[in-house]
This record gives structure tokens, C-alpha cells and sequence, in this order.
């Protein structure tokens, strides 16, 4: 019997106090639900748990652009009307709006994603999860879709220092455009992802047809899908193309980007997976014993998110739990029948037998127009390092006592504060 893997998990139970705006389908509420029970069902206990730290500056810009990191930094809610050009210029505005705590917020989530792949890289853990991450739309030098920072390219590009392939996987309703865009001509990142296509559905990106462009041509793949789709009709797909980028590819690290927006009822979604689907793709990923990083992403439906990647960390932790709700502090969110699972809904599936084989026989010729996994001439690292608030101004290149990273670890006592 294979040992289970070792799992960390970034847990901030003041996330849930960041808000959007009134009627802005993003609710970062929905990770206080997610981690309240995670505690519920005691799964704190089978792994390391640690409290978000605030990436620096210098760190979110190893992609971002200097003037955007510095504008997020300074620019709030009572300033803001003298940015009006700068607000236009980032597009921070409309369904990116400015409001309170939106540096911080991003500097959590950000931060969370990084140490997520220190962690990977140290070998401290096989899997980490961070639910607050995998704003996947964000770009270089502007918000979009609700993102601000790109956590999943600052966590890939992390990961990059010492693997030298990192597979993407994206299984959000929305193309996950923004990391593709970054890494759109590299062979050392594969970018793949399943999620609604035309109609005007945002980003209105990851078509058949765009598969990565000069080294990096056949290294994005995207299968585009309509309206409807079932668990069953995913899976049909999802494992046999991820089975052959894995051995096409040959990743040393994946990253898992796990939007909820893609399960059956969500508010801006349009598919009809249930969480026993959705959650099947992540045990197809981990099956292969790669170390990864978990993260969030869309998911417009708080109960269902919570629901959803409650049970994917049970998943990932190889621990059964009951479809019986335990009581936690939002137990009344999940009435009327307390139950984890949901069901698909009944609404046409459009993706038909014959358009899905077309996808899957086309996205298999391009993958075989790649000849052999990619080779870099990689360096040793000196072993990795986690800063904690108070020292983003030290020198990254040297490693802190573990005093410090065990500083970071909550112990159970400090959450049974939140049974």
C-alpha cells in the first residue's frame, strides 16, 4: 500500500472579510466556509497547516509589472478619485473594482501560492493547497475577471527555479487565459485547459487552434466546451488527454487550478458537474504521484465552492468523510439538506459524441507533434526560504532558521478556537 502523501494547507479565517462590493458575484466569504469545515470535519488534523504571510513588492513583481504593483499598493477607496486615469489604464474598475484591503488581499492569496511551491520544492510536502489562490485572468500590467495578481504564474515561475517542467491544469468554467498568455512560448510550462468556449463567454480565448506559438508551440493546450456538460462526459476527455500530456510531457511538478464555477447550478457558469466529478479530476492528477499545488479559482455559487473543495481536500488527503454536513458556523447555508455532495441539474448537454472525439482527436495530433519532453540545464539551489510580514526586505538569497518557517505552522490547539 502506497504511503498517503503529505499535504500543507494555507488557512486565513480572515479572508472572508474582503469584499467586492455589493452585488459582485466574487465572494471571498466563500473561503471562510471552505476552511470552517475543513475544521468541522477535523482534516486539520492529517496535515501541516499554516497562516498566509503578505508577499512583498519585489516578490508579485518577478511577473507583474513595477508602476501596477506599486499603484495597488498605494491606491484605496478615499484616493481613488485622484487615479482616475491610472484606475483606466490597470482596469482596475467595473468587475475589477477597488475596495478595501485590496493590496493585502492580494498580497495573502499571492503569498500563499509561492510558499505553496517553496514547499514543493523544499520536499516538506508532496501537495499543497491554497483555496484563496488561482486568479488565473490577471496579466502583466492589469486586473481581469475578477483577478488582480496572477498567483498561479508567481507560483509557476517559483517552481521554476528548481523543476524543469511544470504542467498547468486548469479545470475552471473560464479559460485560464492569463497564464497561458505568460507562458505562450516557453517548452518548460504546458498549459492545459478545459472550459466553455463561444457565445461571447469571457475571456472569449482557448480555442483549438491556440496552442502556444514559437518554443512553445503545442505546449498550450485547450479543449473548448459547451453548454451542459456531464461528469461523465468530462471524464471521457479529461483523463485520456491529461493521461497523454503526462507522457508526452513528462512534468516534475503540476499545477491544479480547481475554479468551481464549472460545477452544475454555479451563478456565472454554464456546465453540469457535480462535486463527485469535479473531485474525480483531482484524484486522476494526483494519481500520478507528481508533486502539486491545488489551488481555487471561480466559483460563483459560495455553498456549492464550499461543498466543493471541502471535498477535494478530502481527496487529496486520501480520507473518507461523510455526505452528512457536520455542524460548523455556517451550517445554515447549506439547508435544506446538509448534504456535500450536490446533483446535476436537468439541462441539455451540447457536447455531443461526435464534437468531443473531433476535440480529443485534434488535441491528440498536436501533442504528438511534440517529439520528446523538453531538457534545461538546470543548477543547484540552496534550499528555499519562507519570509514571514516582517522580513520582505531581507535578502531572498539567504535561507531562514526553520525557527522561523515553524513559526508560520498553526498547531491544532489554535483552531479548535474555531470549532
Amino acid at each position: 500500500m502506497e504511503p498517503k502523501s503529505r499535504v500543507c494547507y494555507f488557512m486565513d479565517n480572515e479572508v472572508g472579510g474582503y469584499y467586492y462590493g455589493q452585488k459582485h458575484p466574487m465572494k471571498p466569504h466563500r473561503i471562510s466556509m471552505v476552511h470552517n469545515l475543513t475544521l468541522a470535519y477535523g482534516m486539520y488534523k492529517k496535515m501541516d497547516v499554516y497562516r498566509p504571510r503578505h508577499a512583498s513588492a519585489k516578490e508579485l513583481s518577478q511577473f507583474h509589472a513595477e508602476d501596477y504593483v506599486e499603484f495597488l499598493r498605494r491606491v484605496t477607496p478615499d484616493i481613488a478619485h485622484n487615479h482616475a486615469k491610472q484606475l483606466q489604464k490597470f482596469s482596475v474598475k467595473g468587475d475589477c473594482p477597488l475596495f478595501d484591503g485590496l493590496y493585502e488581499f492580494c498580497q495573502k492569496y499571492a503569498a500563499s501560492s509561492i510558499d505553496g511551491a517553496r514547499k514543493l520544492m523544499a520536499g516538506s510536502a508532496d501537495i499543497a493547497i491554497n483555496w484563496a489562490g488561482g486568479l488565473h485572468h490577471a496579466k502583466k500590467s492589469e486586473a481581469s475577471g475578477f483577478c488582480y495578481i496572477n498567483d498561479i504564474v508567481l507560483a509557476i515561475l517559483e517552481l521554476l527555479k528548481f523543476f524543469p517542467r511544470v504542467l498547468y491544469i486548469d479545470i475552471d468554467v473560464h479559460h485560464g487565459d492569463g497564464v497561458e498568455e505568460a507562458f505562450y512560448v516557453t517548452d518548460r510550462v504546458m498549459t492545459v485547459s478545459f472550459h466553455k468556449f463561444g457565445d461571447m463567454f469571457f475571456p472569449g480565448t482557448g480555442d483549438i487552434w491556440d496552442k502556444g506559438a514559437g518554443s512553445g508551440e503545442y505546449y498550450a493546450v485547450n479543449f473548448p466546451l459547451k453548454d451542459g456538460i456531464t461528469d461523465e462526459s468530462y471524464r471521457q476527455n479529461f483523463q485520456p488527454v491529461i493521461r497523454k500530456v503526462m507522457e508526452i510531457f513528462q512534468p516534475s511538478a503540476v499545477v491544479l487550478q480547481c475554479g468551481a464555477d464549472s460545477l452544475a447550478g454555479d451563478r456565472l457558469g454554464c456546465f453540469n458537474l457535480t462535486t463527485k466529478g469535479h473531485g474525480e479530476c483531482v484524484r486522476f492528477v494526483k494519481s500520478f504521484g507528481i508533486p502539486t499545488l491545488v489551488l481555487g479559482g471561480g466559483g460563483y455559487k459560495i455553498r456549492s465552492v464550499a461543498r466543493c473543495w471541502t471535498h477535494e481536500t478530502s481527496v487529496l488527503l486520501d480520507s473518507e468523510i461523510s455526505d452528512r454536513i457536520p455542524y460548523n458556523d455556517f451550517w445554515d447555508y447549506f439547508a435544506p439538506d446538509f448534504n456535500l455532495h450536490i446533483k446535476e441539474m436537468s439541462i441539455e448537454n451540447k457536447n455531443g459524441k461526435e464534437y468531443l472525439d473531433k476535440l480529443k482527436v485534434k488535441v491528440m495530433e498536436n501533442l504528438r507533434s511534440i517529439t520528446a519532453a523538453p531538457s534545461v540545464q538546470m543548477q543547484e539551489l540552496p534550499p528555499t526560504y519562507y519570509p514571514s510580514d516582517d522580513e520582505d526586505d531581507l535578502d531572498p538569497d539567504v535561507r531562514l532558521h526553520q525557527s522561523t518557517v515553524d513559526k508560520q505552522r498553526e498547531t491544532n490547539g489554535f483552531y479548535e478556537d474555531y470549532r
